[in-house]
C-alpha cells in the first residue's frame, strides 16, 4: 500500500478528471448534443460510480494532508471494492459481448476507451494502490449486487411501461418488403425481455455470478494481503 498523500491526491484528481472527460465526451457534452438518454445505460451509471468515488477520495486526502503527506490513504475500502467490481463488469462486458456488435469506426475513440476500459482500470488500480489490507469482510463481497440488481430492477419497470431506447427496422412478412419499425425497449440484448422472454433471466443470473465471483477474488487476495502484513 502506498502511503504518501501527495501522490494519491494527484493519482485521484487525474482520475476524477479523466473520468469526467469520458463521460462527458460520451453523452455528447462537448459536442453540443448533449443526450442525457445515454444515463440509462449500465455503462454511463458505472461510471458516475466511479466519479462519486474518486471525488470522495480526493477531498478526504485532501483533508487528510492536514495531518502529515505520510500516511494512510486508504479510505471508503468497502465502497472502493464495490465500485472497482461493478465497473469492470462494464469492461468485462462489453468487450467480450457488445463490442462485435458495434460500429468498429467507434471501438477506438477517446470516449469508448475511456468508460468502457480505463475507467475502470484507474478504480481497480486505487484500490490496488491505496486500499489497506483487512478492511473487508465477507459480507462485503454481496454488496457488488446492489448496484446491478438495482440498475436491472430500473430497466425492467422502464421498459415494461413503455420507455423506448429506439427502433429496429424488419420486415413484416417474408413475402413483403415492407419496413416495419419495432421499439426496443431494454438497453442490452441479454436484458431484452420481448426477444429472450424468460432466457434473459438467466443472462442477469449469470452476469450476477460473475459479480460474485470478482470480488469473492477481490476478497481473496485482501486476505492474502492481510497475512502478508500480519
Amino acid at each position: 500500500m502506498i502511503q504518501n498523500r501527495r501522490f494519491a491526491l494527484a493519482f485521484r484528481l487525474g482520475a476524477l478528471l479523466f473520468a469526467l472527460a469520458g463521460l462527458m465526451k460520451q453523452i455528447g457534452i462537448f459536442s453540443g448534443t448533449v443526450s442525457f438518454r445515454a444515463f440509462m445505460y449500465y455503462t454511463i451509471q458505472s461510471n458516475v460510480l466511479a466519479i462519486a468515488l474518486f471525488a470522495i477520495l480526493s477531498i478526504r486526502t485532501v483533508k487528510s494532508l492536514r495531518e502529515g503527506t505520510h500516511g494512510s490513504a486508504g479510505w471508503h475500502t468497502r465502497f472502493g471494492m464495490v465500485c472497482a467490481a461493478d465497473i469492470l463488469v462494464t469492461l468485462i462486458v462489453f468487450w467480450a459481448l457488445l463490442a462485435p456488435t458495434v460500429d468498429a469506426a467507434y471501438l477506438w475513440t477517446f470516449e469508448n476507451i475511456a468508460v468502457h476500459t480505463v475507467t475502470p482500470l484507474l478504480c481497480l488500480l486505487d484500490y490496488i494502490l491505496f486500499s489497506e489490507a483487512g478492511r473487508l469482510q465477507y459480507r462485503d463481497v454481496y454488496y457488488v449486487c446492489i448496484f446491478p440488481l438495482g440498475y436491472v430492477a430500473f430497466t425492467t419497470v422502464a421498459g415494461l411501461a413503455g420507455y423506448v431506447y429506439g427502433f429496429e427496422g424488419i420486415l413484416s412478412s417474408a413475402f413483403s418488403s415492407t419496413i416495419e419499425l419495432v421499439p426496443i425497449r431494454f438497453p442490452y440484448f441479454f436484458l431484452d425481455f420481448d426477444r429472450l422472454g424468460a432466457m434473459a433471466l438467466a443472462y442477469i443470473g449469470g452476469i450476477l455470478a460473475f459479480f460474485l465471483l470478482l470480488s469473492h477474488g477481490i476478497y481473496w487476495i485482501d486476505r492474502k494481503r492481510r497475512k502478508g502484513t500480519a
